[in-house]
């Protein structure tokens, strides 16, 4: 039986400070920062083990810098834009891998704050999640830490920061993962198409990633829509071939309806998980949500197709596919489905249901007093990292709650290992909410608003005044975070901890 623990409301952020005991600012030089990230509980914090990896095993290795350089997002004679990145090239990093091999991933940071890293939808040990003070210590400036894991699940993935993640994402952290082994007929060519929507002013520089009206309603958005870093790009594909192509928004607010125009289009994976083809009429996809497509290119060289998202006044053309080349010999299309991953499929009968609300919340956000460091400088709690000095969500009437500044948050809800539950997923806010959970991945069963595809996912959205019902096996021990995608949802109390035992 899953059990929902009792808890006073407090202030969310200082749940991020009992985590470390304290968190570093962004400006603090090496020893600050160190000084704080060892401070209180954070020194002697147990964090969980992963298991070893066996003596023989298939290993993909691969050295990940996270880094400040300029990139090239506006048109020259604009100048390049200060982006935080792991890769060096233009677009963000691509890591393309078999299932069966494991990923060994040392982490550099050559930034001037703190940062791990989460690898988003991959169903893991706890100890490789990469939440700062929940899974492992951050990785201080100059410092380094190896991930080492078997992603069990083929399919289409990302990783990003889990502190700050509004300045670090929000800058361009993030890369995509892809586990290859699904296609039961190969493509002609694979595409990624990874969708954001810088914040920066007409001359390359960054505006404000946070708002307070944009962390209050549905988010602070940019004005710069890009695919693979690029304002409306041409992607050259075979002229008649068969195209996968794995579109993922990472942006921080912005939803997409993804629609195709120029040909016909199949959806085949969500969040990186099978699904029988569907027709694409539009598919909607909150931040940090994936949809894989498969489509036949036209046979005539020079003719385009369009990537367009429906989710504004007007219809806004993203990308476009051209044909070219030879034309490919292929017999009349029609969509392959992908193998399945292994899920755990939830058994309902039985089940228990726990029930989520998501809500707007009017609990105080004092913050508590200044902290001295050991050298005499002051850290200033509204400054530090992962700590916004405003709460405007909440799950359960509780934003992101803590009982005192030596214990880690309590969970929402704990779940026995190896069975099945249901969470039924209630909006009472005016804006949408795409909710993502760590280290599992559960199936969409049903919506108020209508009917669903049943589907695997590890975020879902949840419209205003809407009920949603997804379903898991709670196969993955630890403690994981659940909370929405719209990252100023998250740092301003829509997040959450539910634990498997």
């Amino acid at each position: 039986m899953f059990k929902r623990p009792g808890h006073k409301p407090i202030n969310r952020r200082r749940a991020i400070l009992s985590l470390g005991g304290v968190v570093m600012g962004a400006s603090l030089g090496h020893f600050a920062a160190r000084a704080v990230a060892d401070a209180g509980k954070g020194a002697t914090q147990t964090y969980p083990t992963a298991p070893a990896m066996p003596a023989g095993a298939k290993v993909h290795k691969i050295s990940l810098t996270a880094k400040a350089h300029k990139r090239q997002l506006k048109p020259t004679p604009v100048a390049a834009s200060d982006i935080f990145d792991y890769a060096d090239d233009d677009g963000p990093l691509v890591i393309r891998m078999q299932q069966s091999e494991w990923l060994q991933a040392t982490l550099t940071n050559q930034l001037k704050e703190h940062t791990t890293i989460h690898w988003h939808g991959i169903r893991l040990p706890a100890a490789m999640d990469g939440v700062p003070y929940l899974t492992q210590k951050p990785v201080l400036p100059g410092e380094s830490f190896t991930y080492q894991f078997q992603p069990p699940d083929t399919g289409t993935f990302f990783f990003h920061p889990h502190c700050n993640t509004v300045e670090q994402l929000g800058r361009g952290l993030a890369g995509v993962l892809i586990i290859e082994g699904d296609e039961t007929r190969p493509h002609d060519h694979d595409l990624v198409c990874a969708y954001r929507d810088w914040r920066i002013d007409a001359a390359g520089k960054f505006t404000p990633m946070m708002t307070e009206a944009g962390a209050s309603k549905a988010g602070t958005f940019g004005d710069h829509r890009t695919i693979n870093d690029q304002e409306h790009p041409v992607f050259q594909v075979p002229a008649g071939g068969d195209i996968r192509v794995r579109f993922l928004n990472l942006d921080m607010s912005r939803v997409v309806d993804l629609g195709v125009t120029g040909t016909d289009a199949w959806v085949i994976a969500t969040d990186g998980n099978a699904l029988p083809p569907q027709k694409l009429k539009s598919w909607r996809l909150g931040p940090a949500m994936r949809a894989d497509l498969t489509l036949r290119t036209p046979a005539k060289p020079g003719t385009r197709i369009q990537l367009v998202n429906y989710y504004a006044a007007q219809p806004i053309v993203m990308a476009e596919l051209e044909a070219t080349g030879p034309v490919l010999d292929r017999p009349t299309f029609v969509p392959a489905p992908l193998k399945p991953a292994p899920i755990p499929e939830p058994v309902l009968e039985g089940a228990e249901t726990f029930t989520l609300r998501l809500s707007a919340s009017s609990a105080s956000a004092n913050l508590p007093p200044d902290f001295v460091l050991p050298d005499g400088s002051v850290l200033r709690y509204a400054d530090a990292l992962c700590l916004t000095p405003n709460t405007f969500w909440a799950f359960n009437g509780q934003p992101w709650p803590s009982q005192s500044h030596e214990v880690l948050p309590p969970p929402l809800v704990t779940f026995q290992k190896g069975r099945t539950y249901i969470i039924e997923l209630i909006n009472q806010t005016p804006h949408i909410h795409p909710i993502h959970l760590h280290g599992h991945t559960f199936k969409v069963l049903s919506s108020s608003k209508g009917d669903v595809v049943p589907h695997f996912a590890d975020t879902t959205i949840v419209a205003p005044k809407e009920r949603v019902k997804i379903a898991l096996v709670a196969d993955n021990p630890g403690d994981w975070m659940i909370h929405c995608h719209i990252i100023e949802h998250q740092e301003t109390g829509m997040m959450g901890i539910f634990r498997v035992t």
